[in-house]
């Protein structure tokens, strides 16, 4: 499936500096998983285990001396200022992703406690309801943030870099690049907490349909290509509609277990990015104070 989120490109040189060619090829890797990534939580750890390859090569782009003298002696300049500022606000967006991440993990660990704790039909009810204002709240956070997102993308790296020395040009090429493969990755992330389910079976099977459609096998598949989100909200409106019996009960447990995996897995991922965010961060503030 195409990801609805993939980046506005930014044309790289047609003769690559040699100290940007490993940067390039990890954008292009990350490029070819924006192309067949599905809405689950094992494209989004690919993404993320992908970025975090980038900004290793990124790293090592920023520790050569040829790179960091061509950038610190354009210190000042727009286009310079430019990804210094982008690098900043990703960090900002990092960090919210990752609040998100812990707010959901917080509500679900709550939801399958009272769930084990249930004293009757009611109880799950009231618990099954309190998740669901908070799912409400946050996809709405979450779709707020992907529409901030997108601006952002529209405007960032559109001032065209002509009259500069060719190594600045592709090393400044680059950074957009990342910036811009950050921002993708991110609302890929957040697209996977805006997923909804429905009581209507009509509309089930309709999602159903969209889903394999798109890739995403439907949960009663057992399938690893699922959306977790999805299914635990599948599972609750059949608890709500159909009755609390044990065969409802244990695959509402089950899907609550497997999407507090999924969040696990994605905030070790988020984890490791936001370090080597901050490491980039701080290794252009170095070569610009030199």
């Amino acid at each position: 499936m195409a990801n609805k989120y993939q980046i506005r490109s930014i044309s790289l040189p047609s003769r690559s500096h040699p100290s940007t060619i490993r940067v390039e090829e990890e954008l292009s890797k990350l490029k070819s998983w924006e192309g067949s990534s599905t809405s689950t939580s094992e494209s989004i750890d690919t993404g993320l285990s992908l970025l975090e390859d980038l900004y290793l090569c990124l790293d090592d782009l920023l520790n050569m001396a040829s790179a960091q003298q061509v950038i610190s002696h354009h210190k000042g300049d727009k286009c310079v200022e430019e990804v210094l500022d982008g690098s900043v606000r990703i960090l900002d967006i990092c960090g919210i992703t990752r609040d998100t991440m812990l707010q959901i993990k917080e509500n679900v660990q709550a939801l399958h406690s009272a769930l084990r704790r249930r004293k009757g039909d009611s109880s799950v009810e009231t618990s099954v309801a309190e998740y669901k204002i908070f799912a409400k709240k946050m996809k709405k956070n979450a779709n707020k943030l992907i529409t901030s997102l997108k601006q952002m993308d529209g405007k960032f790296g559109v001032s065209p870099l002509v009259d500069l020395d060719h190594h600045l040009a592709a090393v400044i090429r680059v950074l957009r690049e990342v910036i811009l493969m950050n921002l993708s990755v991110f609302q890929f992330i957040l697209s996977f907490f805006t997923v909804s389910s429905s009581n209507s079976k009509a509309t089930k099977w309709l999602l159903v349909a969209k889903l394999m459609h798109k890739g995403v096998k439907p949960c009663e598949d057992n399938s690893e290509n699922v959306n977790e989100l999805q299914c635990v909200e599948a599972a609750l409106s059949t608890l709500l509609s159909e009755g609390t019996n044990d065969e409802k009960m244990q695959v509402a447990h089950e899907r609550l277990e497997a999407l507090e995996n999924a969040i696990e897995s994605v905030e070790n991922g988020l984890e490791s990015v936001f370090r080597r965010l901050i490491k980039t961060r701080a290794s252009l503030l170095n070569i610009i104070s030199q």
